[in-house]
C-alpha cells in the first residue's frame, strides 16, 4: 500500500504552500510559474502512465518522464528555450525540497536534477545612437500636457533604465528632487533600488507633480 509520503501530489502540496511561500518567501510571479509548471506535468504524467493524477507516486516521475514533458512542452506547446527552462528549474525546485526532506530520495533528487539546460543564443541587444534618442525625446508636442507627460517619461526611462511597468508604479513619495536627486525604484520581487536623476530630469519631473498629492504615480495615464 503507498503512503502519502510516495505520493508526488502530497509533496506537490507542501512545496507550493509551505516551502515557496512559507519559507523562502518567492515571488508571486516565480511562485505562479512553479505551479503552472506542475499543473502541467501532473496531467502529461497521469496520461503517459495511464494513472490518475492523485495515484501518482515519486517513483512515477522518472527522468526519462521528464524529457519527454521537456521535449513535449518545446514541440507540441511550441515553448521557447528559455520557457523550457523555467520548467525545468521549478522541477529541479521540487526535487530538491523531496531530496532534502526525504533521505531515500536522494538518488531520485540527483536523477532530476541532472537533467541539462538547454543553451539558447541571446539576441543581440538594439539601442539608439544619442542623435536616435534625441530625436525620440524631441517628438511629443510639449506645449499640449500629454506632450509634457511622454517627454517626462522617456527621459525618465532613459536616465535610470527603468523597466515601463516600474515607472508606472513610481510615487511622488518615490522622488527625491532635492541638491542629490533621486528616486526610489520598486523592482521585481519586491526589490528596491535608488537611482540618481539628472538635473534636468529632475527639473522636469518637478514640474510634472507640481500641486499635485504625494501618494499619486508621477506618470498619470490619459483618464486619470
Amino acid at each position: 500500500m503507498k503512503t502519502d509520503k510516495q505520493r508526488i501530489g502530497q509533496w506537490i502540496r507542501r512545496f507550493l504552500m509551505e516551502h515557496l511561500v512559507g519559507e523562502r518567501n518567492l515571488a508571486r510571479n516565480t511562485q505562479t510559474s512553479y505551479r503552472d509548471t506542475l499543473a502541467l506535468m501532473l496531467p502529461f504524467a497521469a496520461q503517459r502512465l495511464r494513472q490518475s493524477v492523485d495515484h501518482l507516486d515519486i517513483e512515477h516521475i522518472s527522468a526519462d518522464l521528464v524529457r519527454d514533458f521537456l521535449q513535449y512542452i518545446e514541440q507540441e506547446r511550441d515553448c521557447s528555450i528559455v520557457t523550457r527552462n523555467q520548467r525545468l528549474a521549478a522541477i529541479h525546485a521540487l526535487a530538491r525540497f523531496i531530496g532534502e526532506r526525504s533521505p531515500e530520495q536522494v538518488a531520485w533528487c540527483a536523477e532530476i536534477r541532472s537533467i541539462p539546460f538547454k543553451k539558447s543564443s541571446k539576441p543581440t541587444m538594439i539601442y539608439l545612437e544619442k542623435p536616435e534618442m534625441d530625436a525620440l525625446l524631441n517628438a511629443p508636442d510639449r506645449r499640449t500636457e500629454q506632450g509634457k507627460r511622454d517627454y517626462a517619461v522617456m527621459l525618465f526611462l532613459y536616465n535610470t533604465g527603468a523597466r515601463a511597468d516600474e515607472a508606472a508604479h513610481v510615487t511622488i513619495d518615490d522622488l527625491d528632487l532635492g541638491l542629490s536627486p533621486s528616486v526610489k525604484i520598486n523592482g521585481k520581487g519586491g526589490k528596491t533600488r535608488h537611482c540618481p536623476l539628472w538635473t534636468l530630469t529632475a527639473r522636469i519631473l518637478a514640474a510634472l507633480i507640481a500641486g499635485r498629492a504625494s501618494h499619486e504615480a508621477v506618470f498619470l495615464n490619459r483618464r486619470q
